[in-house]
């Protein structure tokens, strides 16, 4: 079950978190959930349940380019070879088609090799390369990548920047 981030779930955006470490860890700035989210039209959470239990998310934003951008996805490792993570593709997918836009993008490091994979089996394709982002970081390729839909489909690419 996959449910909208509200006022009365929000306390499990920062407990789902807490699963999801394993096996690449990024720290970010700031864990906590931005309340614009919530009420602001372009930015949207949904939060994967099993049950009671709070086991994944994903963070869709309109982008300057037309394309959602997948801010954040994450499934809790227990769960994870389950179909949640594609699941939350799916519903990302969803939500950019409700807001006209052509597909979805989003970024991840090229050492995260089981998310590379993930990605790869959800159609995504490299599609190019920024080896200046994180230049001053030990881990400093990129690679873009793009997901082609069917024809049927209105949504037609979606990006993956590999970091």
């Amino acid at each position: 079950m996959i449910i909208k981030l509200s006022l009365s779930n929000m306390g499990d955006f920062k407990k789902s978190n807490q699963n999801f470490l394993e096996p690449y860890f990024k720290q970010y700035e700031k864990d906590d959930v931005d309340i614009s989210y919530i009420d602001e039209q372009g930015k949207s959470i949904f939060l994967y349940y099993d049950e009671n239990d709070c086991v994944g998310q994903i963070k869709p934003c309109t982008n300057w380019n037309g394309y959602a951008l997948i801010e954040d996805i994450a499934v809790a490792k227990d769960w994870r070879h389950k179909g949640i993570g594609t699941a939350l593709l799916s519903k990302a997918t969803e939500w950019a088609k409700q807001n006209n836009l052509v597909g979805l993008r989003l970024e991840t490091q090229d050492v995260n090799v089981l998310a590379c994979r993930f990605y790869a089996k959800n159609n995504f394709v490299i599609g190019g390369v920024d080896t200046m982002l994180y230049s001053n970081f030990p881990t400093s390729s990129k690679i873009k990548l793009i997901r082609k839909q069917s024809s049927v489909d209105q949504l037609r690419l979606a990006e993956l920047l590999i970091i």
